[in-house]
């Protein structure tokens, strides 16, 4: 929820590193626990709780331009944990599971800004996507980086404690 603080707003869409919250959450508690905190966060906000972007919560938020991001937030968790439970947490791994789950929330996030907003696809990639590529490359690739390192650490903590 901390990382949702961590914001730059540059138009409709910020930049934000949420998903870097959901990646751990996924490469850490796996598929189930994984989506079921990011259902818990999503409703959480949806009732009011200041736990989106600049402290905003409330059904207004989720059902606004942004809300399918945040509504994409739940399936990007289970897509990443989905597809890291199958070829294991390797940095190479790690990415290609977390760059399906960037789709998972992408593709609901544009199809819900556009009915919203009424805008076409091509300006609603300019404003939806574009803008935010390289900060997801960095994003995902420290995500990946992280929980490999963390399933290491984890792993040997496990191991000295049996």
């Amino acid at each position: 929820m901390i990382l949702s603080q961590l914001a730059i707003p540059i138009g409709a869409v910020p930049i934000n590193f949420t998903h870097v919250s959901i990646f751990m959450a996924a490469g850490l508690l796996g598929k189930k626990y994984g989506t079921i905190s990011q259902v818990v966060f999503v409703l959480l906000g949806a009732f009011g709780v200041p736990v989106f972007t600049g402290f905003t919560g409330g059904i207004g938020v989720v059902i606004g331009p942004t809300g399918g991001f945040i509504v994409g937030y739940i399936a990007c968790a289970f897509v990443t944990a989905f597809i890291a439970e199958r070829l294991g947490t390797s940095v190479k791994a790690l990415l290609l599971a977390m760059y399906a789950g960037w789709f998972a929330t992408y593709l609901p996030g544009i199809v819900w800004f556009m009915l919203v907003t009424k805008t076409g696809l091509l300006a609603a990639l300019l404003v939806c996507l574009v803008p935010f590529l390289l900060g997801d490359i960095i994003k995902t690739i420290l995500s990946a980086v992280l929980v490999n390192r963390l399933h290491v650490i984890i792993k040997q903590s496990i191991g000295e404690a049996a």
